[in-house]
This record gives C-alpha cells, sequence and structure tokens, in this order.
C-alpha cells in the first residue's frame, strides 16, 4: 500500500515541530506538504474509501490479521467460548438490579460488557483474556482493540472488541468503528484474529426503580474482520491548552 505509506510521510510532515525559522529546510518541507494535503482533503472524490483494515493494519503495525477458520477446532474453540460469554454477558446485564440500570448514557456501558467479557472468558478452560498492552506496556482501555484473547496451547490469538447499538441503527452511515495508528499507543501486537461483538439494545422503557427506563439488550452479532473495509475522514484537531494560550487570549471575564 504504497499510497498509505507516503500519505503518512506527507501528514508526518505536516504535524513535525514549527518552531524553526521560516526560513530553515524543515519549515520549507512543511509549507511544501500542507501546500500539497489541503487540496487533497477539499477533494472529496480524493478522500480515501474501501481500505481494506488487514492491509492498514499490517501496514502501520507489521501484524498479520487472520481470517477465522471454521474448520479449525481452535478458532471454532474460542468462538464458541465468546458466543457463550456473551450470552451470559447479556443476560446478567439485562436484569432489573444490574449496574448498568443507573446508567444514563450508553458510551458509559461498553465498560462494563467489556469486564464481564474478560471475567467468563477468563474462567473457559484453555484461554486467557486481557486488556491488550500498548507498545509501552502500558494498559490503555480506549481505542481499538479492547481484548486480547489466547488459546494456552496453541498460542494463537484473537483480538474482541465489543460494540454497542441501538435497534433500528444496525444500516446507519454514522461511524461506530475508529482506528489510530499511532506507535506508543499501538495496542495490535499479534498476528492474530480480530472480532468484533455487537450487542443491539431496545429503546429504555420506563418501569418501577427507573425513572430513566430500562436498558435492554436483545442480540448479539460475533464479525470476522479479515474482509473489513474502512475509509479516511481527515480532520484537524486541537486540545483546550493549544487554544487558552495566555500569549492568545484578548479578553476575560472580571475575577
Amino acid at each position: 500500500m504504497l499510497w498509505l505509506r507516503c500519505l503518512f510521510v506527507l501528514i508526518a510532515a505536516v504535524t513535525q515541530s514549527s518552531v524553526a525559522p521560516l526560513e530553515s529546510p524543515t519549515a520549507a518541507t512543511e509549507k511544501a506538504a500542507v501546500d500539497q494535503l489541503i487540496p487533497w482533503l477539499l477533494d472529496e472524490d480524493q478522500q480515501l474509501r474501501g481500505v481494506v483494515f488487514s492491509k492498514l493494519l499490517f501496514d502501520t503495525t507489521g501484524r498479520k490479521v487472520l481470517p477465522f477458520a471454521a474448520n479449525n477446532a481452535v478458532d471454532q474453540h474460542v468462538a464458541n467460548a465468546i458466543s457463550a460469554a456473551c450470552d451470559e454477558t447479556m443476560q446478567r446485564l439485562n436484569t432489573p438490579n444490574s449496574e448498568i440500570q443507573n446508567v444514563d448514557r450508553i458510551n458509559e456501558i461498553s465498560s462494563h460488557f467489556e469486564n464481564i467479557l474478560r471475567e467468563l472468558l477468563n474462567a473457559t478452560p484453555g484461554l486467557r483474556c486481557d486488556f491488550p498492552l500498548t507498545a509501552q506496556g502500558k494498559v490503555q482501555r480506549s481505542g481499538y482493540p479492547d481484548l486480547r484473547i489466547t488459546d494456552l496451547v496453541s498460542k494463537r490469538v484473537f483480538y474482541l472488541d465489543p460494540k454497542l447499538y441501538a435497534a433500528g441503527t444496525r444500516d446507519s452511515s454514522f461511524r461506530t468503528f475508529y482506528f489510530e495508528p499511532k506507535k506508543s499507543t499501538n495496542k495490535v501486537r499479534d498476528d492474530a484474529v480480530h472480532f468484533v461483538v455487537g450487542f443491539e439494545h431496545a429503546p429504555r422503557e420506563s418501569g418501577a426503580g427507573s425513572p430513566n427506563g430500562s436498558w435492554r439488550f436483545i442480540r448479539w452479532d460475533l464479525v470476522d474482520l479479515s474482509r473489513f473495509t474502512v475509509k479516511l475522514k481527515a480532520e484537524f484537531q486541537a486540545n483546550n491548552r493549544d487554544m487558552y494560550r495566555p500569549e492568545a487570549i484578548v479578553a476575560s471575564s472580571a475575577k
């Protein structure tokens, strides 16, 4: 994927430190990179669509996305274990006294699914499930993927990423998956089978003891990402520290 490597080189040049004087070679390189990048971003027809996820991962991490093999005993064992864990997780979290029933935002529920799935998969003979470590050896809950499963005999690795979505949005075009190609926070460190498991939830139902409604999950699907495709949506970002610099503030409220 030569085009992808070229894009990363271009973006890297744009995002280098700009503290050097304008006449320096570094600044000149940055200006040239920006001059090439901006017109490309403005041309919607040039947006990267249909990028094969397995090729993207290999070019950014050096690791292969292995296809799920239905005729492989290890793959079947892991898929069956994940299926059983998904059933049990959904059953637990659907109960009226479940910890998620007091959670207002669906985005705050994902970690509960991750925790229970990890617990159940770790209790499965022959499997180990952990939160994957970054390239720096640290646990980071955010970002892809969420769980790393290992078959202890074959050492075959499976990544699992739970997703939650509302009933009726299965065919939605809104973004539900993202992957950031970063070296320091990269969590894909093995050749592995990659799974997403999507849990569908019904509209919240009002009831006694749950004034805001109850969460109820109604189905799940385990998806093999070996033929998954993604697209690139470019955006420029800044944080509050970038924005509220003392030297840039023109006026403030009275103290």
